[in-house]
């Protein structure tokens, strides 16, 4: 593998990366507090809050992630009576429904967090000005409109057919059921 394919396997897959390094360390950091709070009577001071952050830059990367692999909860059953043409527009639009959604909720977190945000506005432990907690919103939302907007160039113009995890999971399920009759 070259070192130009390994670089645009992290780029493609970085949300997932830091999904993993943040659910590994806030379950360590947590887990840390239980047993410094059980054996020692102590506690970190800002773990708690620390961990919430990290949650929440967790939760927000992962529905990234969500929209990179097509598996958003997503009203679509309707679709399925469509002409095969008509269900891609149909999906198209309302991705770039979601894309607009996207691009004015990252446009209104931004300008919150570099225009509106008090500078004197910090984590009550840890002391770090809550902007920087904050600019997960514009971060992620753009980050997941890029990704629904490639999603749909592999769909409509390179052909690919996207399919959510869980539903080829369930297929697999089922093959494997009727293969074993």
């Amino acid at each position: 593998m070259s070192v130009k394919q390994i670089v645009c396997k992290l780029l493609d897959n970085i949300e997932e990366y830091l999904c993993q390094a943040l659910l590994a360390f806030f379950v360590v950091l947590l887990f840390a507090q239980i047993l410094l709070r059980q054996f020692l009577g102590y506690s970190i001071p800002w773990g708690e809050e620390l961990a919430t952050y990290l949650f929440v830059w967790f939760a927000y990367l992962g529905a990234v992630v969500a929209a990179k692999m097509s598996a958003h909860n997503r009203v679509s059953f309707h679709f399925k009576f469509f002409p095969p043409v008509v269900k891609k527009v149909s999906e198209a639009i309302a991705d770039l429904m979601w894309v607009g959604f996207n691009g004015y909720f990252a446009y209104l977190s931004y300008d919150f967090v570099f225009n509106r945000m008090n500078l004197f506005w910090k984590s009550q432990t840890m002391g770090v000005p809550m902007k920087y907690f904050y600019m997960i919103l514009p971060i992620t939302f753009t980050l997941m409109s890029i990704r629904i907007l490639r999603n749909n160039y592999l769909a409509l113009f390179k052909g690919v057919e996207l399919v959510d995890p869980e539903a080829r999971e369930i297929e697999l399920m089922k093959q494997s059921a009727l293969a074993k009759q």
